[in-house]
């Protein structure tokens, strides 16, 4: 990604705020909140701030400022609608959490498109015992940048798509569109 000129409008007297972008999708609105080049949270709703408040305090008492144009992760979500089913790999992104929480995004990111896993599973490639799954869980719970650190492409071990913050045709929209298609009987 390169780096771009801040615009006097986005300074605050602590730093650069955080801009925000809001890009419709098949499954409604995707707000991307970027600070200083790096995507810190995504989710879809119409409501910016509804990420925001979401954010660590440092981030938040930057200020949030809406942008026409957040460069690199909005063109990623358009060719990943397009099905560049890799583009938001490539986006540079931040969120905070534990040592063991960064373990487990890390792992979470590098679940392919195309390809569901259980919360067990998650924990085994993120180093940690099986028996680790509510960790994993919560780590999907607690994912502050969907689709780009992608929660929705794992499933519970018993079955179903479990929960997904967006709710589950948000889910299962993404699936779909990944041809990610959950075991017989999932859907």
């Amino acid at each position: 990604m390169t780096d771009r000129p801040a615009d006097p409008g986005t300074k605050s007297p602590g730093g650069t705020r955080v801009e925000a972008q809001t890009l419709p999708t098949p499954v409604g609105p995707l707000a991307l909140l970027s600070h200083e080049g790096v995507l810190v949270a995504a989710g879809f709703t119409a409501d910016p701030q509804e990420m925001f408040v979401r954010l660590p305090p440092r981030l938040r008492a930057l200020g949030l400022v809406t942008t026409g144009d957040l460069g690199h992760p909005a063109r990623a979500v358009r060719d990943y609608l397009d099905g560049d089913l890799k583009a938001l790999d490539e986006v540079e992104l931040s969120q905070p959490g534990t040592p063991k929480r960064q373990r487990l995004l890390e792992a979470l990111r590098a679940v392919p498109a195309g390809v569901t896993i259980s919360y067990a599973e998650l924990a085994v490639r993120a180093g940690l015992p099986r028996t680790a799954a509510r960790a994993a869980g919560a780590a999907c719970a607690q994912n502050l940048i969907a689709p780009f650190v992608p929660c929705h492409r794992i499933l519970p071990s018993a079955g179903g798509f479990g929960g997904y913050y967006y709710g589950t045709p948000v889910k299962q929209w993404l699936l779909t569109h990944e041809r990610a298609l959950p075991q017989t009987g999932l859907l």
